[in-house]
């Protein structure tokens, strides 16, 4: 056999080999697919950079909705019905967030050497956008059916501004509600 019959042989299997070993792997259950495996090597490369391009490319620069205590209550009320259960409260984590994959962050925690709660550091376009559309491979869903434009842009800028003081009527609704004990 010449070198280019080799060469075409090894190609024609390179080509065989690799979709047949792939389909394979993800066949037999290998991959990590239970929360509490190990990521793959390129995950959060192949998750993370794609999806901050996006949302750089796509979120609107300032909210719409001004920040003022009716607003940010309204949007501690959105939160507490559609975000605290994964997400938690002030000065109270959730377990339900340590149980996923990826975690679901707790977004009145103190982070970056206490200088920053939750996303707070985040532009409020980018917290509207993740969440308007939701983020894929996350627990992270798309608010865009369940609530309504003004609902996603209070919630956003609440949690703009959690490294804030908040009104007394917004504290007060984002006390987690702790059920009786029996």
């Amino acid at each position: 056999m010449n070198r280019f019959a080799l060469a075409v042989l090894f190609f024609v299997l390179g080509i065989v080999a690799v979709p047949a070993g792939t389909w394979l792997y993800l066949s037999y259950g290998h991959p990590p697919v239970a929360v509490a495996d190990p990521s793959f090597p390129a995950e959060a490369a192949i998750v993370h950079n794609p999806l901050h391009a996006r949302i750089d490319r796509e979120m609107l620069a300032a909210s719409p909705i001004p920040v003022n205590e009716q607003t940010l209550t309204e949007g501690a009320a959105v939160y507490k019905q559609q975000c605290g259960f994964c997400h938690g409260f002030p000065n109270h984590k959730t377990a339900l967030a340590e149980n996923m994959f990826p975690g679901a962050p707790q977004l009145w925690e103190r982070h970056h050497s206490g200088a920053v709660v939750g996303v707070s550091d985040d532009s409020v376009g980018e917290t509207y956008w993740k969440v308007r559309n939701g983020i894929r491979l996350s627990a992270m869903p798309s608010y865009v059916k369940l609530l309504t434009e003004t609902q996603m842009w209070e919630v956003s800028n609440l949690l703009k501004n959690a490294d804030k003081p908040l009104p007394d009527s917004a504290q007060k609704l984002l006390q987690p509600t702790v059920p009786a004990e029996q």
